[in-house]
Protein backbone atom coordinates (compact mmCIF):
# COMPACT_ATOMS: atom_id res chain seq x y z
CA UNK A 1 0.00 0.00 0.00
CA UNK A 2 3.00 2.30 0.50
CA UNK A 3 3.50 2.77 -3.26
CA UNK A 4 -0.22 3.38 -3.85
CA UNK A 5 -0.32 5.90 -1.01
CA UNK A 6 2.56 7.89 -2.51
CA UNK A 7 0.79 7.95 -5.89
CA UNK A 8 -2.45 9.11 -4.26
CA UNK A 9 -0.74 11.93 -2.36
CA UNK A 10 1.04 12.99 -5.55
CA UNK A 11 -2.33 13.07 -7.30
CA UNK A 12 -3.75 15.32 -4.56
CA UNK A 13 -0.74 17.63 -4.69
CA UNK A 14 -0.38 17.95 -8.48
CA UNK A 15 -3.85 17.35 -9.93
CA UNK A 16 -6.03 18.60 -7.08
CA UNK A 17 -3.52 21.21 -5.87
CA UNK A 18 -4.36 20.40 -2.26
CA UNK A 19 -2.81 22.51 0.49
CA UNK A 20 0.07 21.13 2.56
CA UNK A 21 -2.23 20.83 5.61
CA UNK A 22 -4.68 18.73 3.61
CA UNK A 23 -1.89 16.49 2.31
CA UNK A 24 -0.50 15.94 5.80
CA UNK A 25 -3.97 15.15 7.12
CA UNK A 26 -4.59 12.49 4.43
CA UNK A 27 -1.12 11.05 4.91
CA UNK A 28 -1.50 10.79 8.69
CA UNK A 29 -4.90 9.08 8.45
CA UNK A 30 -3.86 6.63 5.75
CA UNK A 31 -0.49 5.72 7.29
CA UNK A 32 -2.32 4.85 10.53
CA UNK A 33 -4.84 2.80 8.55
CA UNK A 34 -1.99 1.04 6.73
CA UNK A 35 -0.35 0.14 10.06
CA UNK A 36 -3.65 -1.31 11.28
CA UNK A 37 -3.99 -3.42 8.14
CA UNK A 38 -0.41 -4.70 8.44
CA UNK A 39 -0.90 -5.61 12.10
CA UNK A 40 -3.99 -7.62 11.16
CA UNK A 41 -2.50 -9.17 8.00
CA UNK A 42 -5.07 -7.54 5.71
CA UNK A 43 -4.05 -6.55 2.18
CA UNK A 44 -5.21 -3.07 1.20
CA UNK A 45 -6.84 -4.36 -2.02
CA UNK A 46 -8.74 -7.05 -0.10
CA UNK A 47 -10.27 -4.76 2.53
CA UNK A 48 -13.97 -5.37 3.13
CA UNK A 49 -16.65 -3.16 4.62
CA UNK A 50 -16.46 -5.19 7.83
CA UNK A 51 -12.72 -4.45 8.08
CA UNK A 52 -13.34 -0.71 7.89
CA UNK A 53 -16.07 -1.00 10.52
CA UNK A 54 -13.65 -2.89 12.76
CA UNK A 55 -11.11 -0.12 12.27
CA UNK A 56 -13.70 2.50 13.19
CA UNK A 57 -14.48 0.56 16.38
CA UNK A 58 -10.74 0.36 17.06
CA UNK A 59 -10.41 4.15 16.76
CA UNK A 60 -13.41 4.77 19.01
CA UNK A 61 -12.15 2.32 21.63
CA UNK A 62 -8.89 4.25 21.67
CA UNK A 63 -10.70 7.47 22.49
CA UNK A 64 -10.73 9.12 19.07
CA UNK A 65 -13.29 11.90 18.71
CA UNK A 66 -16.20 11.67 16.28
CA UNK A 67 -14.63 14.43 14.18
CA UNK A 68 -11.39 12.46 13.91
CA UNK A 69 -13.22 9.25 12.96
CA UNK A 70 -15.29 11.13 10.39
CA UNK A 71 -12.18 12.67 8.82
CA UNK A 72 -10.45 9.27 8.76
CA UNK A 73 -13.40 7.69 6.93
CA UNK A 74 -13.27 10.52 4.38
CA UNK A 75 -9.53 9.94 3.86
CA UNK A 76 -9.95 6.20 3.37
CA UNK A 77 -12.91 6.77 1.03
CA UNK A 78 -10.95 9.25 -1.09
CA UNK A 79 -8.03 6.81 -1.36
CA UNK A 80 -10.19 3.89 -2.51
CA UNK A 81 -12.15 6.03 -4.96
CA UNK A 82 -8.83 7.04 -6.49
CA UNK A 83 -7.76 3.39 -6.64
CA UNK A 84 -11.07 2.40 -8.27
CA UNK A 85 -10.29 4.60 -11.27
CA UNK A 86 -6.98 2.84 -11.88
CA UNK A 87 -7.61 -0.73 -10.79
CA UNK A 88 -10.39 -3.27 -10.43
CA UNK A 89 -10.94 -2.66 -6.75
CA UNK A 90 -14.08 -1.94 -4.74
CA UNK A 91 -14.60 0.91 -2.29
CA UNK A 92 -15.11 -0.72 1.14
CA UNK A 93 -16.47 2.56 2.55
CA UNK A 94 -19.34 2.87 0.04
CA UNK A 95 -22.05 2.00 2.58
CA UNK A 96 -20.38 3.38 5.70
CA UNK A 97 -21.88 6.45 7.35
CA UNK A 98 -19.71 8.94 9.20
CA UNK A 99 -20.58 9.45 12.88
CA UNK A 100 -22.63 12.50 13.74
CA UNK A 101 -20.47 15.33 14.98
CA UNK A 102 -21.87 17.45 17.76
CA UNK A 103 -21.47 21.09 16.79
CA UNK A 104 -19.75 23.00 19.55
CA UNK A 105 -20.46 26.65 20.17
CA UNK A 106 -17.39 28.67 19.19
CA UNK A 107 -15.56 30.55 21.93
CA UNK A 108 -16.11 34.26 21.32
CA UNK A 109 -14.39 37.21 22.97
CA UNK A 110 -16.31 40.39 23.69
CA UNK A 111 -15.05 43.61 22.09
CA UNK A 112 -13.71 44.63 25.51
CA UNK A 113 -11.82 41.34 25.89
CA UNK A 114 -10.30 41.74 22.43
CA UNK A 115 -9.15 45.26 23.31
CA UNK A 116 -7.63 43.97 26.55
CA UNK A 117 -5.80 41.14 24.75
CA UNK A 118 -4.46 43.39 21.99
CA UNK A 119 -3.22 45.93 24.53
CA UNK A 120 -0.91 43.40 26.21
CA UNK A 121 2.10 43.34 23.85
CA UNK A 122 4.28 46.42 24.24
CA UNK A 123 6.49 47.70 21.45
CA UNK A 124 9.60 48.20 23.58
CA UNK A 125 11.49 45.28 21.96
CA UNK A 126 11.49 43.19 18.78
CA UNK A 127 9.27 40.47 20.26
CA UNK A 128 6.70 42.97 21.51
CA UNK A 129 6.54 44.73 18.14
CA UNK A 130 6.06 41.40 16.36
CA UNK A 131 3.47 40.10 18.82
CA UNK A 132 1.46 43.33 18.66
CA UNK A 133 1.36 43.13 14.86
CA UNK A 134 0.51 39.45 14.88
CA UNK A 135 -2.43 39.75 17.30
CA UNK A 136 -3.78 42.83 15.49
CA UNK A 137 -3.45 40.99 12.19
CA UNK A 138 -5.18 37.81 13.42
CA UNK A 139 -8.20 39.78 14.65
CA UNK A 140 -8.27 42.19 11.67
CA UNK A 141 -8.12 39.46 9.01
CA UNK A 142 -9.98 36.52 10.58
CA UNK A 143 -7.55 34.18 8.85
CA UNK A 144 -6.84 30.63 9.99
CA UNK A 145 -3.60 30.17 11.93
CA UNK A 146 -2.24 27.91 9.15
CA UNK A 147 -2.92 30.68 6.64
CA UNK A 148 -1.28 33.35 8.81
CA UNK A 149 1.94 31.44 9.41
CA UNK A 150 2.03 30.53 5.71
CA UNK A 151 1.99 34.17 4.58
CA UNK A 152 4.96 35.72 2.80
CA UNK A 153 5.95 39.37 3.08
CA UNK A 154 4.78 39.98 -0.51
CA UNK A 155 1.23 38.88 0.36
CA UNK A 156 0.54 42.14 2.22
CA UNK A 157 -0.22 45.05 -0.09
CA UNK A 158 0.18 48.10 2.15
CA UNK A 159 -0.77 50.59 -0.56
CA UNK A 160 -4.19 48.99 -0.95
CA UNK A 161 -4.57 47.93 2.69
CA UNK A 162 -5.19 44.26 1.89
CA UNK A 163 -3.68 40.83 2.41
CA UNK A 164 -3.79 38.18 -0.31
CA UNK A 165 -4.57 34.80 1.28
CA UNK A 166 -3.66 31.72 -0.75
CA UNK A 167 -5.03 28.35 0.34
CA UNK A 168 -4.24 25.56 -2.09
CA UNK A 169 -5.57 26.66 -5.48
CA UNK A 170 -7.91 29.21 -3.89
CA UNK A 171 -7.12 32.87 -3.33
CA UNK A 172 -8.98 35.64 -1.52
CA UNK A 173 -8.26 39.27 -0.70
CA UNK A 174 -9.04 40.55 2.80
CA UNK A 175 -9.07 44.24 3.79
CA UNK A 176 -7.06 45.26 6.84
CA UNK A 177 -7.98 48.03 9.28
CA UNK A 178 -5.87 51.09 10.06
CA UNK A 179 -4.73 49.86 13.49
CA UNK A 180 -3.62 46.54 12.03
CA UNK A 181 -1.75 48.21 9.14
CA UNK A 182 -0.01 50.60 11.54
CA UNK A 183 1.18 47.76 13.79
CA UNK A 184 2.14 45.63 10.79
CA UNK A 185 4.14 48.43 9.16
CA UNK A 186 6.00 49.07 12.40
CA UNK A 187 6.86 45.36 12.62
CA UNK A 188 8.07 45.20 9.00
CA UNK A 189 10.06 48.44 9.26
CA UNK A 190 11.55 48.07 12.74
CA UNK A 191 11.63 44.39 13.73
CA UNK A 192 11.34 41.85 10.94
CA UNK A 193 14.48 43.00 9.12
CA UNK A 194 16.50 42.53 12.30
CA UNK A 195 14.94 39.17 13.21
CA UNK A 196 15.53 37.47 9.85
CA UNK A 197 19.03 36.09 9.27
CA UNK A 198 18.91 36.22 5.48
CA UNK A 199 17.09 38.25 2.84
CA UNK A 200 15.99 34.94 1.31
CA UNK A 201 13.50 34.45 4.17
CA UNK A 202 10.06 35.23 2.74
CA UNK A 203 7.86 34.52 5.78
CA UNK A 204 5.84 37.47 7.05
CA UNK A 205 5.86 36.39 10.70
CA UNK A 206 9.10 34.90 11.99
CA UNK A 207 10.26 33.62 15.36
CA UNK A 208 13.18 35.05 17.35
CA UNK A 209 15.55 32.80 15.37
CA UNK A 210 14.44 34.43 12.14
CA UNK A 211 12.59 31.36 10.85
CA UNK A 212 8.93 31.08 9.83
CA UNK A 213 6.69 31.07 12.90
CA UNK A 214 5.09 27.68 13.63
CA UNK A 215 1.55 26.83 14.69
CA UNK A 216 2.86 25.85 18.13
CA UNK A 217 4.74 29.15 18.43
CA UNK A 218 1.61 31.10 17.54
CA UNK A 219 -0.42 29.15 20.12
CA UNK A 220 2.11 29.82 22.89
CA UNK A 221 2.09 33.55 22.16
CA UNK A 222 -1.72 33.68 22.37
CA UNK A 223 -1.69 31.76 25.67
CA UNK A 224 0.96 34.03 27.15
CA UNK A 225 -1.03 37.20 26.49
CA UNK A 226 -4.26 35.56 27.63
CA UNK A 227 -2.62 35.05 31.02
CA UNK A 228 -1.22 38.59 30.99
CA UNK A 229 -4.71 39.96 30.34
CA UNK A 230 -6.27 37.73 33.04
CA UNK A 231 -8.89 36.48 30.57
CA UNK A 232 -10.42 33.26 31.89
CA UNK A 233 -11.81 32.04 28.56
CA UNK A 234 -9.77 29.36 26.80
CA UNK A 235 -8.36 31.42 23.94
CA UNK A 236 -6.77 29.81 20.89
CA UNK A 237 -5.67 31.41 17.60
CA UNK A 238 -9.06 30.32 16.20
CA UNK A 239 -10.85 32.32 18.90
CA UNK A 240 -9.76 35.54 17.20
CA UNK A 241 -11.16 34.23 13.91
CA UNK A 242 -14.51 33.47 15.57
CA UNK A 243 -14.52 36.89 17.26
CA UNK A 244 -13.68 38.62 13.96
CA UNK A 245 -16.72 37.06 12.25
CA UNK A 246 -19.08 37.63 15.18
CA UNK A 247 -18.17 41.28 15.67
CA UNK A 248 -18.54 41.99 11.93
CA UNK A 249 -22.00 40.42 11.99
CA UNK A 250 -23.02 42.30 15.14
CA UNK A 251 -21.99 45.58 13.53
CA UNK A 252 -24.00 45.13 10.35
CA UNK A 253 -21.82 43.18 7.91
CA UNK A 254 -23.75 40.81 5.66
CA UNK A 255 -23.25 37.07 5.91
CA UNK A 256 -22.08 36.66 2.31
CA UNK A 257 -19.22 39.17 2.76
CA UNK A 258 -18.14 37.45 5.98
CA UNK A 259 -18.21 34.10 4.20
CA UNK A 260 -15.88 35.47 1.51
CA UNK A 261 -13.44 36.93 4.04
CA UNK A 262 -13.36 33.72 6.09
CA UNK A 263 -12.92 31.59 2.98
CA UNK A 264 -15.88 29.30 3.75
CA UNK A 265 -16.93 27.30 0.70
CA UNK A 266 -20.39 26.75 2.18
CA UNK A 267 -22.35 29.59 3.81
CA UNK A 268 -23.79 27.14 6.35
CA UNK A 269 -20.37 27.22 8.04
CA UNK A 270 -20.70 31.01 8.40
CA UNK A 271 -24.28 30.86 9.71
CA UNK A 272 -23.06 29.45 13.04
CA UNK A 273 -22.23 33.05 14.03
CA UNK A 274 -25.88 34.12 13.75
CA UNK A 275 -26.46 32.89 17.31
CA UNK A 276 -24.25 35.70 18.69
CA UNK A 277 -26.21 38.59 17.15
CA UNK A 278 -26.90 40.50 20.39
CA UNK A 279 -30.45 39.30 20.74
CA UNK A 280 -30.52 38.62 17.04
CA UNK A 281 -33.68 37.64 15.26
CA UNK A 282 -35.86 37.65 18.37
CA UNK A 283 -35.24 41.37 18.94
CA UNK A 284 -35.78 42.17 15.27
CA UNK A 285 -39.02 40.18 15.27
CA UNK A 286 -40.36 41.86 18.41
CA UNK A 287 -39.59 45.34 17.09
CA UNK A 288 -40.88 44.77 13.55
CA UNK A 289 -43.82 42.34 13.69
CA UNK A 290 -47.18 44.02 14.37
CA UNK A 291 -48.43 41.10 16.47
CA UNK A 292 -45.18 40.22 18.28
Amino acid sequence: MEKQLKQFLKFLEVDKRASNNTLQSYKRDLVQFESYLNENNIKYNKVKESDVKDYINYLEENGKKASTVSRTIASIRAFYQYEMKNKKILDPTANIQSPKIEKRTPCILTSQEVELLLEQPTDVDLKGIRDKAMLEFAYASGMRVSEIIGLNIEDVVFEEGIVVCKNGNKKRMIPLGKMCLTALKEYVDKARGILIKTDKEQALFVNLNGKRLTRQGFWKIIKYYQEQANITKDITPHTLRHSFATHLLQNGADLKSIQMMLGHSDISSTQVYMQFQNGGLNDIYKKAHPRA
